[in-house]
């Protein structure tokens, strides 16, 4: 009975390839120049993993392997966007200018590139200075260096070949569901626990964009979805869920990129987990999702122009720690609070105080005519901004927000005011992981809501 269900599914799929519309109308007019490219980007030498504070060896071997993804795309004015994907657990702030500075060379700007990362917890750790803080033997992040400046070589060698191959294009947009997401903040007596919670707020929107050439062929297929990529928690190398959606959305659509941008996903699990046969179930889950996604009689042929905005906004601190309290922290018997809290200690004697901003914090935007707004959120920010920019920016439905997280800088976790009054591990628990003092002040939802909005207004005049 259970081969014969899986006849019937794979049957199903192969039929959405083979009936996949290639274009919605062939007689209109290109409005647009693009091109794709992917590039390996699996580690050369084991390399201490990421994700897990608990994790006590480097990797051991690979389920398979790790890339870097570009999609570039152009206006007929050449008003440019270049969307980076990766299968890393982030975007570290020395991976993003690295990248910046070397594909200046390509006409590339700050503005007009976009770095994602799929948030695997199977990946590299690409911070040093986090392994040399948690006191790993330090020759894990020396080579944690190397592979930051390898990888952002790669990325810009591969943004620069695909700049150069760019071709007349169609982008088309359309999106539906997955549902293997869940929240994971669930209420009880003694505060909010790292648990499945049902009824907490979710995103399960799938959002694609295709790219095809003026020939109908179809080349690229971009697609994102609110879920921490969390299903695997062991020694080896993988994509996780979003690794295997990729290879399962190109095993549908053969000589096509698969594309994974990660959304909003702060508190949201993939659920059930922990074992590789539920990676795959989640990764087909999201790959049936794109295909939904691509059948749907609302996709929508993109139109120009393409406009993109880049700024820094200050995000302020809740009240830091006296001395007399990290004095005591640094006493605790738990490691991460331990380490924290000498980490503050020397920065209070090394500069007289402990900061009080993130003072660049980025954000992006880029519009597609009156059909699509992308925003580009960094950290791990939770679902409530997804959902806040798609009530507030998408005028009443008529234009489709796309909102991703884990893009340009991945900080740690960017808790909502909600979630900031709620407490528990993503309003500030956290924090202990990283060198910031601690939780945001309640005003960094309403500081990074005004950025968007003015980066979205400033947009709409142009």
């Amino acid at each position: 009975m259970r081969h014969g269900l899986g006849l019937v599914i794979a049957l199903s799929l192969a039929c959405m390839v083979v009936f996949l519309p290639s274009r919605v109308n062939a007689e209109e007019p290109v409005c647009w120049r693009a091109a794709v490219g992917v590039v390996e980007i699996t580690p050369q030498e084991p390399l201490w993993m990421g994700g897990y504070a608990a994790r006590d060896k480097p990797a051991d071997g690979k389920i398979h392997d790790l890339f870097a993804k570009v999609l570039v795309m152009e206006d007929l004015d050449g008003h440019r966007l270049v969307i980076v994907t990766t299968d890393l657990l982030g975007i570290t702030k020395e991976l993003r200018a690295a990248v910046e500075t070397q594909v200046r060379q390509y006409g590339v700007e700050q503005e007009s590139l976009l770095l994602n990362a799929s948030h695997t917890h199977c990946g590299p750790e690409l911070r040093s200075e986090r392994l040399l803080r948690l006191e790993i033997d330090t020759s894990y992040a020396a080579s944690s260096r190397k592979y930051v400046r390898w990888v952002s070589k790669r990325i810009a060698t591969l943004v620069g070949k695909v700049v150069g191959r760019v071709e007349p294009a169609r982008l088309f947009y359309s999106h539906a569901r997955a549902g293997f997401a869940m929240n994971r903040r669930l209420p009880t007596e003694n505060g909010f626990i790292n648990s499945p919670n049902p009824d907490g707020p979710t995103d399960h929107q799938v959002p694609v964009l295709r790219m095809e050439t003026a020939s109908g062929d179809s080349k690229a297929i971009l697609f994102g979805y609110a879920c921490h990529a969390t299903t695997l928690s062991f020694q080896q190398l993988c994509g996780d869920y979003p690794g295997f959606a990729q290879q399962f959305v190109q095993e549908d659509h053969p000589g096509c990129i698969a594309m994974f941008m990660n959304g909003c996903s702060g508190d949201q699990n993939p659920y059930p987990r922990r074992t590789l046969d539920l990676a795959k179930q989640h990764g087909r889950a999201l790959a049936n999702g794109v295909e939904t996604a691509l059948l749907t009689k609302t996709q929508k042929e993109l139109r120009g122009p393409l406009q993109v905005a880049f700024k820094s906004v200050a995000l302020r601190f809740a009240e830091p720690p006296t001395r007399k309290d990290l004095e005591k922290r640094a006493q605790s018997g738990n490691k991460y609070i331990r380490i924290h809290a000498r980490g503050l200690l020397d920065e209070l004697d090394t500069h007289g105080r402990i900061k009080t901003e993130f003072d660049r914090f980025p954000l992006q935007v880029a519009r597609f005519g009156d059909d699509l707004i992308l925003v580009g959120i960094c950290g791990e920010a939770v679902v409530d901004y997804s959902l806040r920019c798609r009530h507030e920016l998408s005028k009443g439905g008529q234009i489709a927000v796309w909102t991703a997280g884990y893009c340009n800088d991945v900080f740690g976790y960017l808790p909502s005011e909600r979630i900031l009054q709620e407490g528990g591990y993503e309003a500030g628990e956290a924090m202990r992981y990283t060198t910031f003092p601690g939780p945001f002040d309640t005003s960094v939802e309403s500081r990074i809501m005004d950025g968007i909005h003015q980066l979205v207004n400033g947009l709409s005049r142009q």
